[in-house]
């Protein structure tokens, strides 16, 4: 896939991922940081690694299928592994500035 092919499936990435949403805060998990890591094959194999506001949050595997299940749909994205991980441990300066007004942080 050319680099152009690749920014434009990227792109379309993160405009899914700013469709997945934690039940409990009305911010995107793309928006409040918790999206560590796109890595997108040449063969359309998406690896992405994400966290969680905190390790023990109830809504954990439905918000991983909801981003694995929408960023499958995204075209030139033959499959999608989702990987959860802690480290860095996440805290709020890793929200967009957006994400912080949104929370009234700002």
């Amino acid at each position: 896939m050319t680099q152009e092919e690749r920014t434009r499936i990227e792109t379309r990435i993160v405009d899914v991922l700013r469709t997945v949403f934690d039940p409990e805060i009305p911010v995107n998990v793309y928006d409040l940081g918790l999206i560590y890591k796109i890595d997108l094959q040449d063969n359309g194999n998406l690896d992405v690694d994400m966290t969680l506001t905190a390790p023990n949050c109830p809504a954990a595997e439905y918000i991983m299928e909801d981003v694995r299940q929408k960023i499958e749909t995204v075209t030139g994205v033959t499959s999608a592994n989702v990987n959860l991980v802690f480290e860095p441990e996440w805290d709020r300066n890793m929200m967009t500035e957006e994400a912080r007004v949104e929370l009234g942080l700002d």
